[in-house]
Parts: C-alpha cells; structure tokens; sequence
C-alpha cells in the first residue's frame, strides 16, 4: 500500500526523501545527486552551505575516518616488516584471514583482515575506491548506514573468501569496497540515477574480470563483499519506496546487522 506525502494527504507515493524518509510527492521532490530530497530538507541544506561551505570531510565523515584506519595498520605493518612491495610481517601473519586460526577461536581476524593490505599499491586501488565510493554513498544513505553497510559487507568477503579458500592467508579491504560498489548500483538504479549507475556497473564488471584473471586475487571476498552490498541496498531501497512501513530506518538497519551477523556465524561454521 502506498503512503501519502506528508505535505498533500491526499496524493500517494512511493518515493521518500533520501534525507529524512518522507514520503514526499512529485510536486515536494528536488532531484539531487544522492536523491530526491524534500523542501525541509533542501532549505536545511542550503543554510549550512551558506553558512559554512559544507567541507568534505563533514559530508563522508566515516569515508575519511576508515581511509585513515587503513592507512595507520598499513603503517603498523611497514614498521612491524610487512607492506610495502612485499607482503608478510608479524601483522599480516597475527592478524591476517586464515580459516585455522578463526577455527580456533581468533575470530577477530574477520574484521582486522579487512584493515590490512600486502602493497602499495593494494592499499592504494583499495583506498581510491573507498574515497570515490563513500563520498558518493555515505551522504546519501547517511553516517550509520553507510557505516553498517561497510562492516556487513567487510564480514560478507571474509565469508566468502572462508569458502572458496579456508587455509589461504587473505587481506585487504576489497570485500567492503566491493559492497559499497554493489550497494550503490542498486541505490542508484532505484532512485533513477542510471548514468551513476552504468558508471558503477562498469566498475564492478571490470573488477571482477580482473579478479577472475589476475593470480592471489580473492574472488570468494569480492563476491561475497558485492552479495551483501547489494543486499543491504534492496533494504534501503525497499525501505524508501513505502515497503517496510512508515519507520523504515530501524528495520533497513536491522536487515544490515542481520546481514554481517550471518556473515560472520557462517565464517565460524566454515573456518
């Protein structure tokens, strides 16, 4: 059933506003890069470009705050002898992803896995696709979704890569990336952005070939990582065209942790 728009009773609708959830009718929407917005919403956000020039950071908080998490444990591995242009070190082997050890009970490697890379250039594509992807994404969905999203999807590729492979030793942020990729084709695609969307569908297609082909390449994480991406984003998509009910964001909320807690039980079961 759809709802009404909260400015005209008497009109119904199917789209909500992608910053504050209301369903909104064709005469309250504004099309904006992350959306339909509604009039509330559009005055909100003039004001505070007016008033403070709407820096970077402010708009992807999160985006900056895991680039930076990523950056510092690629450090933590240089110093500890590991990074650089040849993977290894204490780090990578203490903390890496290796079915074993998770089997018996170090299961934090999940997520510190995640947060770790064998290059420079690993860490470098990785983090060049977290920048351009949460920067489109993250204002979009808004900071705890998006940071909901991320960790489901990190929890999906250490799932995945589990399967395919249990006694390789895996790193790297890809399984997130891959999520926040398959997340915002779908977003975009339901919000009728399908310039953005082709851009990123390319994105994901040429990824995957080279996954595919290129050697020491974790599929299983990329797959898993893009599954539950795209997942998550059916949610906040369904959410947002009415079909979860007026208060859509704690059941879209719900639906990701339930996505990374399966994740991460299924890693258990496969480890």
């Amino acid at each position: 059933m759809a709802e009404t728009c909260y400015r005209h009773p008497d009109r119904e609708t199917r789209v909500s506003c992608s910053s504050c959830g209301r369903p909104i009718c064709p005469d309250c929407m504004t099309p904006t890069p992350v959306g339909m917005r509604c009039p509330e919403c559009m005055r909100q956000r003039t004001r505070v470009v007016q008033a403070g020039g709407g820096g970077g950071f402010w708009r992807a908080p999160a985006t900056f705050v895991l680039i930076g998490l990523n950056v510092v444990a690629y450090l933590i591995e240089l110093a500890a002898g590991g990074g650089g242009f040849s993977p290894g070190g204490s780090v990578v082997v203490d903390f890496a992803l290796f079915g074993p050890s998770v089997a018996e009970g170090e299961w934090y490697r999940l997520v510190t896995s995640g947060f770790l890379h064998a290059s420079l250039l690993h860490i470098g594509f990785n983090m060049l696709l977290l920048y351009f992807l949460g920067r489109l994404l993250e204002p979009a969905l808004g900071t705890p979704r998006f940071v909901a999203l991320y960790f489901a999807s990190l929890l999906a590729g250490s799932f995945g890569a589990l399967v395919l492979d249990p006694n390789a030793l895996t790193l790297g942020a890809s399984g997130a990336v891959f999520g926040l990729a398959g997340a915002t084709f779908v977003i975009a695609r339901g919000r009728g952005m399908d310039a953005i969307a082709g851009e990123i569908g390319f994105l994901i297609v040429f990824n995957l070939v080279i996954g595919f082909t290129v050697p020491n390449i974790s599929v299983g994480g990329h797959l898993g990582g893009l599954a539950a991406g795209v997942i998550c984003a059916l949610a906040i998509v369904a959410g947002e065209r009415g079909r979860l009910g007026r208060r859509h964001f704690p059941t879209e909320m719900a639906i990701i942790v339930a996505v990374g807690v399966a994740a991460a039980l299924g890693s258990l079961a496969v480890a």
